[in-house]
Parts: structure tokens; C-alpha cells; sequence
């Protein structure tokens, strides 16, 4: 598999991501949040997540094939994975167990955004 073809797969779960976080927003943030994500104010947080990835995704779709630009935008998916990723790592004591699951998925999506920043 081509590194275009993992900047395609990584975009469109991206996009995949944000819409089911918009449209499930408890259920797929109850395994970072716990239980807050029953709520009106968690599910806030979860649909914010779920626009920016679901433009992000879509961005990073939309320039592909643009060479320099795709790499930046990988780049930007990373970074935005990263934060996730320390934010959290910062929280841990807070979090439900299942939250070091979303770490990892957090890590995986850093990981793969900055090696596609490189590789396109």
C-alpha cells in the first residue's frame, strides 16, 4: 500500500469518525469520558470533535493530490491527535479505564499523520 493510499484511508476514517461522533456522541465518547458523555454538556465536547475531524478528514481528502499541501494537512491531523493524546494522558486519574484505549488510538493517529507528513 502506497503512502497516498494510507493518507486516503487515515482522511476517510477521519471523516468517518466525526460524522458517527455527531450522530452517537454518547456512545462513542463514553469509552474516554465514562459517564459524562451521557450528558448534554459531554456530548458537546464529543460533536466538537467530531466537526474538526470531519473537516479535517475532508480537507485532507480534498488535497491528495496536492503534494506539499497533503503533507501539511497530515500534519495538522497529527498534531490534533497528539493533543488528544496529552489531554488525555493529563487526565488519566479522571478517566475510565478504557480511556488508555483511546490513548492508544489517539497515539496510533499521531503516529501515522507524522509519518505521512513525511512520506507524501
Amino acid at each position: 500500500m502506497s503512502p497516498k493510499d494510507v493518507a486516503r484511508l487515515y482522511a476517510l476514517g477521519r471523516v468517518g469518525f466525526g460524522v458517527a461522533a455527531l450522530a452517537a456522541p454518547a456512545a462513542l465518547g463514553r469509552p474516554w469520558m465514562g459517564a459524562v458523555a451521557d450528558k448534554p454538556g459531554g456530548q458537546v465536547a464529543i460533536r466538537a470533535l467530531g466537526v474538526r475531524d470531519l473537516v479535517l478528514g475532508a480537507i485532507a481528502a480534498h488535497v491528495l493530490d496536492r503534494g506539499p499541501v497533503a503533507a501539511r494537512a497530515a500534519q495538522a491531523c497529527a498534531v490534533a491527535d497528539a493533543i488528544d493524546l496529552a489531554a488525555t494522558l493529563g487526565a488519566r486519574r479522571s478517566l475510565p479505564a478504557t480511556a488508555y484505549g483511546v490513548a492508544a488510538i489517539a497515539a496510533t493517529g499521531a503516529a501515522t499523520g507524522f509519518w505521512l507528513s513525511r512520506a507524501l
